[in-house]
């Protein structure tokens, strides 16, 4: 995956800022290092690479404290908690910082653990915002946001950059990370081991060697920026997350843009539209097809019922016309239908407990109401169940069970 690695400058943020930037194609080996204006970096194509911003070590403070039990509990985060987290940050680093907390940015450390202390990153909340969206308006989109460097929990190491009138030096260990400038006071101070190594970039690299007196790692700016991005950190996180989404969101619209807009994608526009054309027709004549089905089907069932019954003249709702003609019939001709009293009572008879008896039975309108007849809950309930197999309803009203036709079994 294509990689576009930007440091981000010292404010402003003008046409004229410079910045330093490493392309890479598999994220190992550096392809391009150069410095340039925001409008003349390279660009990374949305679908195969990454825009990534690193932070260098001076714009960031690093601080470790101890959260509060609970806070990076999973609940914590449900409702408001981006918001509830950076007001305990501010509580805890508001006496050890300088500026006021309203105007920083906080990130924590990736995969925090709740029983130990976490590593906060610091840095300016403007100053982060503005490269970032300089960068995004030369459509240098920034997914990721790294540190240059991170407080290591394994190894200690010093690391020599800049030219030789500003040099610096960085520090880091367990205990955070730490620039000084590269001076003999410094190094003095710093009291490094004799047997511990010294990474540095090649312009400074004597300079290394004279004040620490001895020899020195090479290593380029560009290949040290290759290693940041392979760490876990992303600095966008709280306010961040949010424009983060917004970013993507723009990004995509954009690609849909292109794609509406862009003459390299008309191929694929006419074979879209012929598509949804050809589903169009398709569906069509498939619902006229239907249609005629359900039509033929309609046309056939009035003329049974017309046939069967000649007397019907109207057809309005064939199905219950037609039942109603044939019980009709049957009540003609003296076979007891469904909705007789009698074959209720024998349905029900059938089904109900052998122990149970009504009081006194009433048949109004095809309805059967026995009264006196209580069952439990439960022994109703199957008994319901039965019936409805049977196309009949049973409903239990205080003391009375009403059963009633609801359909052909």
């Amino acid at each position: 995956m294509t990689t576009l690695i930007v440091t981000l400058p010292p404010a402003p943020f003008d046409a004229a800022t410079l910045y330093d930037h490493v392309l890479t194609v598999d994220g190992s080996t550096v392809d391009e290092h150069s410095r340039a204006p925001v409008a003349l970096l390279p660009t990374v194509d949305d679908r195969g690479g990454e825009v990534v911003a690193l932070v260098s070590a001076r714009h960031l403070s690093w601080h470790q404290v101890q959260l509060p039990r609970g806070t990076l509990d999973r609940r914590f985060f449900q409702e408001g908690g981006a918001s509830r987290l950076r007001a305990v940050l501010e509580g805890l680093l508001e006496e050890r910082l300088l500026d006021d907390t309203s105007q920083l940015h906080f990130a924590i450390e990736p995969q925090p653990r709740a029983d130990a202390p976490v590593w906060v990153a610091v840095c300016d909340r403007a100053w982060l915002r503005g490269a970032l969206q300089a960068l995004e308006q030369a459509g240098r989109t920034v997914a990721r946001i790294v540190p240059e460097f991170a407080p290591d929990s394994l190894t200690d190491a010093v690391y020599v950059m800049g030219e030789p009138d500003d040099a610096q030096m960085v520090f880091t260990a367990r205990g955070g990370v730490a620039v000084w400038p590269l001076s003999a006071a410094s190094v003095a101070l710093l009291n490094w081991p004799d047997t511990a190594g010294i990474v540095a970039e090649p312009a400074v690299a004597a300079l290394a060697e004279q004040l620490f007196q001895r020899n020195v790692t090479l290593q380029q700016s560009a290949q040290r920026r290759l290693v940041a991005i392979q760490s876990p950190w992303n600095l966008a996180q709280f306010d961040l997350v949010s424009s983060g989404r917004t970013r993507t969101w723009k990004r995509l619209s954009a690609g849909l843009g292109s794609l509406v807009r862009a003459p390299r994608w008309r191929a694929a526009r006419v074979a879209l539209l012929a598509l949804l054309a050809v589903n169009l027709v398709g569906l069509n004549a498939w619902a006229r097809k239907e249609e005629s089905r359900i039509n033929a089907k309609r046309v056939a069932i009035r003329e049974v019922l017309t046939s069967t019954f000649p007397n019907v003249r109207v057809v309005v709702d064939a199905p219950l016309q037609m039942a109603r003609e044939v019980a009709a019939l049957q009540r003609s001709s003296g076979v007891a239908t469904g909705r007789d009293m009698e074959t209720m009572l024998g349905m029900f008879g059938a089904l109900a407990p052998a122990n149970e008896a009504p009081d006194a039975i009433e048949f109004v309108a095809g309805e059967v109401r026995m009264k006196g007849f209580k069952l439990p809950a439960e022994d109703m309930s199957q008994l319901a169940f039965k019936l409805q197999a049977q196309g009949y309803a049973a409903t239990a009203e205080g003391d009375s069970v009403l059963i009633k036709q609801v359909s052909a079994p």
